[in-house]
Order: C-alpha cells, then structure tokens, then sequence
C-alpha cells in the first residue's frame, strides 16, 4: 500500500503557488487616498503606500496619467458605499495611461517599457491614482502612437463604456442590405437597385465623454448618428461625426428630432431623457441608460436586499417595454474588453477616434481637480499628471 505525505504534497503545491507570484520591483510609492467619503478636502496624498505582489496576469504600470472620471467624484463621495465601505481607504482612478515597469509570469502580450493605456473595471477597490498602479493584462493594450499620455488616459474608460453598450448589447452594425425593384409596364423593363441601409442611432447626452465616445464609434462602424447636447457641445458633436445635434436647452426634442432609431444610448439617464429615448426607438430596438439602479439600491438598502431589488426593478421594465413597444431596455456599464480597447486604439491612430482634454493638474493638486469638476469649472475632461 502506498502512503502520500499530505504534509510533503501541500508545501510542493504552496511552493508552486508562491513561483507564479512576482514580486514587484516597488514595494510602496506615492498614491491618492480616501480614507473617508466626503468632499475633496478627504482626498490624502499619503508617500507610502504597499504595492502588492504581482499575480500570474498582472502587469505593473507606471502611471503618466489618469483622468479624472463621474464615478471617481462619486465615489469619494459615498456613492456605492455598500460595495466600497468595508474596503476604505480606497484608491480612486480608472484611466491609465504610463509604460509597463513589471509583468506577471503569465503574460505574454505586454513587454516591460511599453507605453500602454487601459481601464480598471467599476468596483476595482485598488485605482490609478498612484505611481505604480496594478491592471489585469485584459484592461491593458498598447497606447495608441498618435497621442501623448495626457490624451490616451482619457479614452478608455469612457469609450469602453460606450463600446460595451453599441457593440455587445446593441451590436450595431455597418446596416443591411435590401433591393429595391422597379417595374415598368409602359416599356416593358425591370430595374435592380442595391442599398444599404444605415442604422440611425440616437446619443442623448452626446457632450461627455461617454456621448463623444457612442458617436465617434457608431461613425466609424458606418450608422447615422443624431444627438442631444448643450449649446457649448454642438461644434464638438459635429465635429466628431453627429449628423445631428439638437440643443435641449432651447430646442423640442420631441419635434426636432426626426425618425425612428435602431439604438438609443441615453447618458443622462433622467424621466423625461428615458420618455425621448423610448418614444423614437424603433420595434426591435435597444434603450440603454448608464444609470442603473444597482449601486443606488444597494446603497440604501444594503447589498443583499438592495441587488434582488434593483434586478426586479430591471426585469420589470423590462418586460413592460418588450410588450408595450417591442424593445429591449437595459442598464449598460464598462466592462473590460480586450478586443474592444485594441479597436479602439486603432480608431485613435486612424484620426477616427479622440476625446478632447479640457485642463490638467498635477497630481499633487488632486483635490482642486476634484473641485473643479464638482463645482463645475471645467467643461470637459480633467486628467492628473504624474511625475
């Protein structure tokens, strides 16, 4: 009979464990703290904060750059504190932008020195704001040649966000095909005519960076695009491609806007912007909205009443638009996507692609960023930069 030494096996596997764990060449660096929610004035700069070891997929950046994203404000604020609580102090930020300084053993895509740029996924509790940050090599890929670090942190959190709902939930098209035949029966003669049909889709809310990112990527696969915004917006959604920008502050949206729609991405997310996207979107079509209500009602209601209670508040729309309209209405969010980040990075070197930075600070002048953009000083996007 043969005897297995439990002991012996369990410190082989422990070993074997521990040889696929790398140790990164920081132990610690400066990072931006919320060691409590509330206002800007929380936000610390503390000098030495523990980096952990690298896992088999991770890849160590040195950050360059992060933009300052609506879910970094909100969160330091208390937004999600279901989720966030038990894990305080976080480190806020999802953009990236830097250069690969270490790799975990099992990636095999990323090189130390590369210059990459990439996005942590909603509920990472570990950000960007620090000098070495942390991303799985799936929410990594090269930094598009055409930019700097300034404009490449700003894109992939947003165009992510944008890229999850046209792509995976509406998956939008270039359009289809169709004939059209004529006949005449004055001169006997038959014509063929072959079309494409362009999907429209509508962006309300086209003047953030989510909006510019729908409308910049609905371009690039070939549909129509019509838009929502403010009047300081309307050149910018032009210019990146809308074929229509309605301004809502002095226009009717129910009369200016002209059609039935394929998609409706509605980044504003309110009564009257969910009554606009629904009533011109076409039987067979997608509604998405970025405010879901998940992170609200787990928020009021704790994680385990408030998560059962916002999918039922999901499905029942659901099921309500399915049989009163004939669409499909969803709660979109970024998730990490590979081939998404590397499509986008090649729109970005085709010309195809930006989001326009409107200020940066450095890094040590967190807090009047986060000011700033709660106070609404700032337009548009706000990125902190790293020495």
């Amino acid at each position: 009979m043969r005897f297995i030494n439990f002991n012996s096996l369990a410190n082989r596997e422990s070993y074997s464990l521990k040889r696929l764990i790398r140790r990164s060449i920081v132990t610690s660096c400066r990072a931006v703290v919320v060691p409590r929610f509330g206002g800007p004035e929380v936000l610390e700069i503390r000098p030495h904060v523990k980096v952990p070891d690298l896992k088999p997929t991770d890849v160590l950046v040195r950050t360059r750059a992060v933009s300052i994203n609506p879910l970094d404000t909100r969160m330091r604020a208390g937004y999600g504190r279901s989720i966030f609580e038990a894990h305080l102090p976080l480190i806020l930020g999802r953009d990236i932008s830097g250069e690969v300084a270490a790799v975990g053993v099992a990636v095999k895509t990323l090189a130390v020195g590369q210059e990459v740029f990439g996005a942590l996924h909603p509920t990472a509790v570990r950000g960007t704001y620090m000098d070495y940050a942390i991303l799985p090599q799936d929410e990594l890929t090269a930094k598009p040649t055409s930019v700097g670090h300034v404009e490449a942190s700003a894109i992939p959190f947003a165009a992510l966000t944008a890229w999850r709902a046209l792509k995976s939930t509406a998956r939008i098209t270039e359009g289809y095909d169709y004939f059209v035949i004529i006949l005449s029966f004055n001169f006997f003669y038959l014509q063929l005519h072959h079309k494409i049909q362009r999907q429209r889709i509508l962006v309300i809310g086209g003047g953030g960076a989510v909006g510019l990112s729908a409308i910049q990527i609905s371009v690039a696969t070939g549909c129509s695009v019509a838009t929502t915004c403010g009047p300081k917006s309307i050149d910018r959604v032009l210019e990146a491609g809308a074929a229509q920008a309605v301004d809502y502050t002095s226009q009717n949206l129910d009369l200016a806007l002209k059609g039935e729609f394929d998609a409706v991405l509605d980044t504003i997310g309110a009564h009257e912007t969910e009554r606009i996207g629904i009533k011109f979107l076409k039987r067979g079509g997608h509604y998405m909205t970025l405010q879901g209500e998940s992170a609200a009602m787990s928020d009021r209601y704790g994680l385990l009443l408030g998560l059962p209670l916002s999918v039922a508040v999901l499905v029942k729309k659901q099921i309500e638009y399915r049989y009163s309209n004939g669409i499909g209405y969803w709660w979109t969010y970024m998730r990490d996507d590979k081939e998404g980040l590397e499509e986008i990075c090649r729109l970005c070197n085709a010309g195809k692609f930006k989001i326009p930075v409107e200020k940066t600070f450095p890094v040590t002048e967190v807090k009047e960023a986060h000011e700033a953009k709660d106070k609404k000083k700032i337009f548009g996007k706000v990125v902190l930069e790293f020495d």
